[in-house]
């Protein structure tokens, strides 16, 4: 038996997994997923139905503030629709071979979210910035803290992951939010708030955060480590150069938490 067999049977992801528990992956934005768990996806896709649901999809409408020019800029393309409509068509591509359902929810990316009627100020209008929900991404994207503006947003996404997870037992796996980037805390709080039973994967292996540290300490979790694919699934080319990672780069293993004491919760049943 090898190691990594063994491995897998101490794993209780695997053990659910080898139950034919659907998988229902969480992925604020486009490659998040698999760059995150790709490891775990590609393993559970020959045994059960897997599903990656990407929220933030879209760009919204121009004009769009200097950090998302900024974006569009290092993407090596001026048009916003493009990249995205590239993005989407790279996410399928590396997914859908492999068996996995691929759901693009169609939400705004948080470097171009508008305020719900940004239409009835005009200085928004002079100054892109003024009628987003956050105005920089060092300041405000990657703050950690969800906008009021963003109400709506959370709403959605919560109402999304409800449809999707559906009624039955499904091993639901959300973002820990490594880095705060606000999306990943979005999609973070919506899954809690769900009803579905969740665990946590480790937001891009092998990058440390304090604040992360603290959620994993204060919900009392526990870790699991995923053993490191032979192939990795390949990363889309503006993220893995965001990433810096090359095509062929090994992957970090991959690390998701869950409940340190699962009966003693009222999601408990997808743990038995």
């Amino acid at each position: 038996m090898t190691a990594e067999r063994t491995q897998l049977q101490e794993n209780v992801l695997a053990g659910l997994i080898e139950q034919g528990m659907p998988v229902v992956a969480l992925s604020p934005h486009l490659d998040d997923a698999v760059l995150s768990c790709g490891a775990l996806l590609t393993y559970a896709v020959s045994r059960t139905c897997v599903t990656v649901v990407t929220f933030f999809t879209e760009p919204g409408q121009a004009p769009y503030p200097t950090s998302a020019r900024r974006y569009l800029h290092q993407a090596g393309e001026g048009d916003a629709d493009a990249v995205y409509s590239s993005l989407r068509a790279q996410d399928r591509a590396a997914l859908e071979p492999l068996g996995i359902t691929c759901v693009h929810a169609g939400l705004t990316d948080a470097l171009f979210r508008r305020h719900a009627r940004p239409g009835r100020s005009r200085p928004a209008r002079l100054l892109p910035e003024l009628g987003r929900s956050y105005l920089s991404r060092r300041s405000h994207v990657t703050s950690r803290r969800i906008g009021s503006a963003d109400a709506g947003t959370l709403r959605e996404t919560r109402e999304i992951i409800q449809r999707v997870a559906g009624s039955g037992a499904s091993l639901v796996l959300a973002p820990l939010a490594v880095g705060g980037d606000v999306d990943h805390v979005l999609v973070r709080t919506a899954a809690q708030s769900s009803g579905a039973p969740v665990g946590y994967y480790h937001d891009f292996p092998g990058r440390r955060d304090s604040a992360a540290e603290a959620f994993i300490y204060r919900h009392d979790l526990v870790e699991t480590r995923w053993p490191e694919p032979d192939e990795p699934i390949q990363a889309s080319g503006y993220h893995a150069l965001k990433l810096s990672r090359g095509a062929g780069t090994a992957f970090a293993a991959e690390v998701f938490y869950s409940a340190a004491n699962p009966s003693a919760t009222a999601s408990s049943a997808w743990w038995r």
